[in-house]
């Protein structure tokens, strides 16, 4: 095909798109269902609903092949589970006896079946399933979720292509099974996926699939020879089916590299390719291995991961070279819209100067449909959208937002220095230790509690208006002086106020500080029905007065131990944003960073003597080429010492991370030069307690002994039990005893009982100990 015939074929698509609808309908249904107040053919029919709602929005807009079954409950990786039978020993029962309760069962555990592990996918902020297998895993075929909603699909009149998590990405995902021995290679369990594959490939196309879209984003990362091999025989294998759809192997998040000779190689009929940000490499990569003469090229030109607007011109650009490197250029988002919030138009709030920057997933969808319909018809049908968007560009380059040159010469005038604590840890911890007088395994929990319904409503109340601050101010203090007396009841040593305050971790600090915008209706997906509305940093950050020191204060005035000051950290806080993309990260994070100094170095002042400041976001926004990450991590390590390094010896600064794989980030850690660390480990099986002895990490740390994303209560002698693992990786001389994270999402009944249990745990472990 000529480079003009690949023009003229070009169609739009997306991989994905967000799931929840535009009021969480989804999440209200799930968690209607899980309290018995929904039944399971009224959620059934509710994800119908928005299922087909979604597809018939993006047809209207314009989209030509709309994706089936990304669509999920909880999770796409656990769907795949479920999809090759990979199901867990101890949750086999519940699934044979309801398939709907077993797979939430996976997901979030029973009061005595533990859930499947969750991390972060790639470097996003999105949660899946870790898979659990090992040599006996016995694989097979149950193709019925993404038949069923190709059918559905079909049955509208639309063109859909099935989207699965392809063979390769989901075994170097998985994980050993509990009892299988941790150098377990799920990769080795190939040749027994891919029959499975193969059968549900069959399915789809007896149901009418054209094409089928198998995702495999772990060949963006740094593989190992044996792993592009097990890839190209994947794709031989699978290519090489007689009773198959086409297939669309799809790769996002970066670069593909030296896996794009593998798959350009392959026997599939298309490939498709990130090339936004680090991934506009492919473009040159691409044409170095002479691109895909007589196949089809999916283009990823608009980033599927950020909010703002498109630069059409440079995009159009980017696809205009492709042409003739393919029989076929589509147009596309980089990876699927799940990552980004549904609507810009439903912001009322926002200045409409700077609404006109911001690009959601409708809004990107108008996107591909411009560029594949320039791409198609040439640059002068589109003239007017053009016209507009670099009006768009211009204002937000010019915007005095952008720019704040005292903000500016501040982060310049940085020294080494200022990053780095006056004193050793050795003689902060001797100073520490003599200041707060905690026994050993001391108890704490990591910050949050839970929001109840009457602090929601309350609010709610003030963002209506049917109630004043000073009646809003009286809930707050309400409840942090409930959470004060329930932790000094239950035992604890080092309290915290709870968060009554806080609408979220990150969205709290954002609309006190400048640069940044807050979203009314901005819900993105973190992992099942938890959703979060990542604030916008637009512009220069600055921290305009005091954001935690009037009700951390009030908390310590309560009690005469110590509560802990909580901030989010700058790396957090951009990895849970939307960040601006005009300047370096690194730049961006200087900024947050020199903001959050001022506010530890004002809760110092006023008497708190404990600050954490989360980074669960450090390993989650490593980059996925090992080539990147020393620069990403010399600059990560140092925002979080310049926002820690003004306090006195006696301060004892904390840090917490959770759910994302630490093994790969412990001398990060290190180099934080936090006094205490605190960290996810139920799930895992205390597996970070021993990646921070195996590197000798030197000081304190809190592996999380209770799973506070499930909603069982973890016995006393299970967190004893995982409280010994740690111990045995860690001195009881710098052992923490915690919850893996904050108890935001929790229920108070729930809560109690786990950390009465958990303090419980922490006594008979003490007692176990040998005398000093």
């Amino acid at each position: 095909m000529t480079a003009k015939s690949a023009a003229a074929a070009a169609r739009a698509t997306v991989y994905g798109y967000p799931r929840q609808g535009q009021n969480r309908e989804l999440k209200k249904a799930i968690e209607g269902y899980w309290k018995g107040r929904v039944t399971a053919d009224a959620l059934r029919d509710t994800a119908a609903e928005l299922r087909h709602g979604n597809w018939r929005q993006l047809a209207e807009a314009g989209i030509h092949e709309v994706p089936t079954g990304d669509f999920s409950y909880y999770d796409h990786v656990l769907d795949t589970t479920v999809m090759v039978g990979a199901i867990p020993e101890r949750h086999r029962a519940a699934v044979a006896a309801d398939a709907l309760d077993g797979y939430f069962a996976m997901a979030r555990g029973a009061q005595d079946v533990a859930p499947l592990e969750m991390t972060k996918w790639f470097d996003t902020n999105y949660h899946y399933l870790v898979p659990e297998l090992g040599p006996d895993t016995a694989f097979a075929a149950n193709s019925s979720k993404q038949v069923a909603e190709l059918r559905e699909a079909l049955a509208l009149g639309l063109t859909a292509r099935p989207v699965l998590v392809g063979p390769v990405t989901y075994l170097l995902l998985a994980k050993s099974a509990p009892g299988v021995a941790a150098d377990f290679d799920p990769l080795t369990l190939l040749d027994r996926l891919l029959p499975v594959y193969a059968e549900v490939l069959a399915a789809l196309r007896a149901e009418g699939a054209q094409w089928v879209q198998l995702d495999e984003p772990a060949l963006v990362q740094d593989r190992t020879p044996a792993e592009l091999n097990a890839a190209a025989r994947a794709y031989r294998d699978l290519g090489e089916l007689t009773d198959r759809p086409k297939l669309l192997v799809a790769s996002y998040f970066d670069r593909l590299g030296e896996a794009l000779p593998v798959l350009a190689k392959a026997p599939v009929e298309g490939i498709a390719l990130d090339f936004t940000g680090p991934a506009a490499a492919n473009l040159d990569a691409l044409a170095a291995v002479g691109g895909l003469p007589g196949r089809r090229l999916v283009a990823g030109v608009v980033n599927g991961r950020n909010i703002w607007v498109n630069d059409l011109e440079r995009s159009l650009s980017t696809l205009g070279t492709l042409l003739g490197l393919a029989d076929r250029v589509d147009v596309a988002a980089s990876c699927s819209l799940l990552h980004v919030p549904l609507d810009a138009t439903a912001e009322r709030d926002i200045e409409p100067q700077i609404l006109r920057w911001l690009s959601f997933a409708r809004q990107k969808t108008s996107e591909i449909v411009t560029l594949a319909k320039g791409l198609a018809q040439g640059a002068d049908t589109i003239t007017a959208e053009l016209a507009a968007n670099r009006a768009d560009l211009a204002s937000r380059a010019g915007s005095p937002i952008t720019h704040d040159p005292a903000v500016r010469a501040r982060a310049t005038a940085v020294t080494d220095a200022d990053a780095r604590r006056s004193q050793s840890y050795a003689e902060r911890t001797a100073a520490q230790r003599a200041a707060l007088r905690l026994p050993l395994l001391p108890i704490t929990t990591i910050g949050s509690f839970p929001q109840t319904g009457e602090l929601r409503t309350a609010r709610a109340d003030l963002r209506a208006g049917r109630i004043g601050t000073v009646g809003y101010e009286d809930h707050v203090r309400t409840e942090i002086q409930e959470v004060i007396a329930f932790q000094e009841k239950a035992g604890l040593d080092v309290l915290v106020h709870g968060e009554a305050e806080r609408n979220d971790m990150v969205q709290y600090f954002a609309e006190q500080l400048t640069g940044c915008l807050a979203t009314q209706h901005g819900w993105v997906q973190s992992y099942g029905t938890r959703y979060v509305r990542p604030p916008i940093l637009a512009g220069d950050i600055s921290r305009p007065e005091p954001m935690t020191v009037r009700w951390t204060t009030y908390a310590q005035s309560l009690t005469d131990r110590p509560v802990k000051g909580m901030l989010t950290g700058p790396v957090t806080m951009l990895a849970w944003s939307f960040v601006r993309d005009d300047q370096p990260l690194a730049d961006t994070a200087r900024q947050v960073a020199l903001a959050l100094r001022d506010e530890v170095n004002d809760l110092e002042e006023d008497g708190t003597s404990v600050i954490q400041v989360d980074e669960p976001a450090l390993r989650e926004t490593l980059p996925l080429r090992a080539a990147d990450r020393p620069a990403y991590l010399d600059w990560a390590t140092e925002a979080f010492r310049l926002s820690t390094s003004g306090v006195r010896p006696d301060t004892q600064i904390h840090t917490h991370m959770c759910y994302a794989e630490f093994g790969d980030i412990v001398q990060a850690i290190d180099d934080l030069d936090a006094d205490v660390i605190s960290l996810e480990a139920a799930r895992s099986h205390m597996q970070v307690a021993r990646e921070l002895a195996a590197h000798g990490y030197p000081r304190e740390a809190g592996p999380g002994v209770y799973d506070i994303h499930s909603p069982r209560v973890p016995s006393t002698e299970e967190a004893a039990d995982l409280l010994r693992t740690a111990l045995s990786a860690i001195p009881a001389e710098r052992l923490w005893v915690n919850p893996d994270c904050g108890l935001k999402t929790r229920g108070w009944p729930e809560t109690r009982a786990s950390l009465e249990n958990l303090v419980a745990a922490a006594h008979t472990v003490r007692g176990e100990l040998p005398a000093s």
